[in-house]
Order: structure tokens, then C-alpha cells, then sequence
């Protein structure tokens, strides 16, 4: 092949390839961010990459993303941030409404609501993001750092997430979610999965928050009655800050000191955690204590099983500012458990007893100490309100299936 056609064949590969794989565009920090981002975001077609070189994005306005599989991407969390702490319009920092989107290697600090808002994606891919807000626990922070909800294959990976004033990484009314190797740090909730099936939240680090990790289900939302999550190899430590939620945020009752709080969810499996330093209780098990008038809606929770985990110091310094926490002071007498479940269920189960494959199943916590209450001796005054026998729940593991997210599936 002589020079002319090897260089007629090489300028036919680019082209082909520049169709076939998309094209990078590379932004450095300017006075027109703003625009230039945002413009960058509209006109970026499916197999682009938008490139944010190292600096401090300044920002007025939320950006907005909804293109399918695309990615933007920076130079480090610590390098590449967008700051919108002169944010005057936008309800979050960056939303994104399309599938199949890698977000990886930037920061969003400072904004005026939600950091990173996901809604309705099919596949999305967050990678070694940073949400932060600056000046500390505020109520008045955005609710949210790492925000993806109605969504499908979610994958959230090496991200941190500080001062959120309802919860630093939430996955919502999704399915199919991974949440690993992440840090959440003085949010009021660190990582919480609600209403959602299929999760495993795995080594990662939820400290300093009033709540390090929260497995939720609540009513009056169209996707409910969560199930099929696993948290395990996580650390759940020394959560020690004040409850930070703005007045009538569900959160808001979530005392100071809680490790991991499992609420109204089905077949849940906590293994592995190293969970301590916790003030008011390591690790809860309560029933929806709110007001609802949605009647498909399940308060309680079922299939619970908790095995293989590390306990250490708890209880020493409980939340008493909290309903909840005052009320496992006075039944544990001051001696609170390493695990305690409100046992609250439907009357007749209370009656009668739960269904075998509902029962909360204990398996080997090391020295861990626990405490069941009996909800009907308690409300009307009988002896032994409390349940500590640890052997009445102990009960055969069976492992929940592993969540696996494929790349086609971002």
C-alpha cells in the first residue's frame, strides 16, 4: 500500500471512529462557565465525553443533563469542582434525566438544593464524585448529595458525600443498586436506601452523621414495600452529630447516635459491619411509627436476618431530645442493646406469632447484646415488658443473592 492510500485509509479510520465512539469535549474554568457548561451538556450526542479540566467551576444556575449514554468527567474530585455557592436559581447542582450515564472524578459543593438529582435513568454510573457543603451541618444545606431515584441500575462507587441535611448518598424508589467504597460523613442520614429492591451497600464508611445507615420503606409514594437488601463490610461508626433535618422532615426524628436503622423493609441481610461508637443504639429495628392513610402500605418489618457482625461500645450517650431513644432508655433501663427491635407487628401476629419466614433471624454477633420489646405486655402494664434472650431469635441464615450491574447495563 503506498502513502496515498495508507493516509486515505488512516483519515477513514478516524472519521469512522469519531461516528462509532463519539467525540471529547475538553472545558477549563472561565468566567462563562455557566454558559459554556451548559451548552456543552444540550449539545453532546449519544457516545460523547465532556472533558472538566482541573479547577473551580463557578456557578449561578443548575445545570442539566438529558442526553443517554454520555459521560462527564473531571480530573479528580479534589481538582475539578463545581461550585455553586453563588447559586441563585435551580432547585439542584446538576440534574441529570437521561440513561446510561458515567458521572466520575468531580465535585459538586455548595448547592442551593440536591447536589447530584437522578430521576428516571436506565443505568447510571457515579464514580469518585465528591457532594459537599462547605460550611458544615446547616438545616439550611440541600436535603441530598448523591440523589438518584425511579431508577434502574444504579452504581455508586468511591463517592463522599458531607453535610447533606436529609441524606448524603439516597437511593429512592429504584432498583438493581450498588452502593460500595464510599464515605458519607456529617449528613443527617449517611447512606440511605428507600422503598427500593435489590440492594447491596458494601464497604463503605458512615460516620459522624446523626444516622450512619438507613434501609427505609414509607408510604404514600408510588413505589413501595422495599426488599432485598444486603448492607455488609461496611463501617457504621461513631455517628455523633445533632439531628440537622429541617422542621417536619421524616429524618428529623432520627435520634443523634444511631448506627444502621432498618425500617418497614422485607428480607434484609446485615453481615460482616463493624458497628460502633454509636451513642444512642447500634443497630434498630422499628416499625413505621407515622400516620398514613395509604392502605396498601406494610409498617413492619419482616425477614430481617443480622449475622457475622461487630459490635462495639453503644447506648453511652443517647439522644433524649428523641421519642424513640427516650423510650429504649426507660425499657432497657439504661442498659441499651447492641441490637434492639421495637416488636411492633400486626395484633394477631403479636397474638399468635409471626410466620416462620418473617421471624427476624439472629446468627452469630460475637458477644452482641439485644433486646425485643413485647408491645402488648409494655402497653398494658404487665411484667417483662422486654425480651433479652438472645436464643429465642437465633435461627438458620439463608443468604440473599448477590446484585450484579453489568457495563451494557449503564
Amino acid at each position: 500500500m503506498n502513502n496515498f492510500y495508507l493516509k486515505y485509509f488512516t483519515s477513514f479510520l478516524l472519521l469512522f471512529s469519531f461516528f462509532c465512539y463519539g467525540k471529547e469535549v475538553s472545558l477549563q474554568p472561565s468566567q462563562n462557565s455557566q454558559e459554556e457548561i451548559q451548552e456543552a451538556l444540550i449539545l453532546l450526542q449519544p457516545g460523547d465525553t465532556l472533558l472538566l479540566r482541573e479547577g473551580v467551576y463557578e456557578l449561578e444556575d443548575g445545570l442539566s443533563l438529558d442526553v443517554d449514554k454520555v459521560s462527564i468527567l473531571g480530573e479528580g474530585h479534589d481538582r475539578t469542582v463545581l461550585s455553586f455557592k453563588n447559586q441563585v436559581s435551580g432547585a439542584q447542582g446538576l440534574l441529570v434525566t437521561s440513561s446510561g450515564v458515567t458521572l466520575k472524578d468531580f465535585a459538586i459543593e455548595d448547592a442551593k438544593g440536591d447536589a447530584l438529582k437522578v430521576v428516571g435513568a436506565e443505568g447510571i454510573y457515579m464514580i469518585n464524585l465528591r457532594t459537599e457543603w462547605t460550611g458544615g451541618p446547616k438545616s439550611t444545606n440541600g436535603a441530598y448529595g448523591l440523589y438518584p431515584v425511579e431508577s434502574r441500575n444504579v452504581l455508586i462507587d468511591g463517592c463522599i458525600a458531607i453535610g447533606a441535611s436529609d441524606a448524603g448518598i439516597y437511593v429512592g424508589q429504584s432498583e438493581n443498586i450498588i452502593v460500595r467504597n464510599s464515605v458519607a460523613q456529617y449528613n443527617v442520614a449517611g447512606i440511605e436506601i428507600e422503598n427500593s429492591y435489590f440492594a447491596d451497600v458494601y464497604e463503605n464508611e458512615a460516620s459522624h452523621n446523626t444516622g450512619g445507615i438507613l434501609v427505609f420503606d414509607l408510604p404514600d409514594l408510588p413505589k413501595q414495600g422495599g426488599h432485598h437488601v444486603r448492607v455488609f463490610n461496611n463501617k457504621a461508626i461513631n455517628n455523633d452529630t445533632d439531628n440537622f433535618a429541617p422542621e417536619g422532615n421524616i429524618v428529623g426524628l432520627v435520634p443523634r447516635g444511631t448506627g444502621i436503622i432498618i425500617q418497614a423493609n422485607s428480607d434484609v441481610e446485615i453481615f460482616n459491619n463493624e458497628i460502633s461508637g454509636n451513642g444512642t443504639v447500634n443497630l434498630s429495628i422499628v416499625t413505621f411509627g407515622g400516620e398514613t392513610e395509604d392502605e396498601n402500605y406494610y409498617p413492619h418489618p419482616r425477614s430481617i436476618q443480622v449475622h457475622g457482625n461487630h459490635f462495639g461500645p453503644g447506648g453511652f450517650a443517647p439522644d433524649m431530645s428523641k421519642e424513640a431513644a427516650a423510650i429504649v432508655v426507660e425499657l432497657s433501663k439504661g442498659d441499651i442493646p447492641d441490637i434492639f427491635w421495637d416488636g411492633i407487628l400486626p395484633l394477631t401476629q403479636m397474638i399468635l406469632g409471626q410466620p416462620e419466614e418473617e421471624r427476624l433471624v439472629l446468627g452469630d454477633n460475637g458477644e452482641a447484646s439485644f433486646m425485643a420489646i413485647k408491645p402488648l405486655h409494655y402497653m398494658i402494664g404487665l411484667p417483662d415488658p422486654v425480651d433479652r434472650n438472645y436464643q429465642n431469635f437465633k435461627g438458620k441464615i439463608v443468604p440473599l443473592k448477590e446484585v450484579v450491574i453489568k457495563k451494557e447495563d449503564i
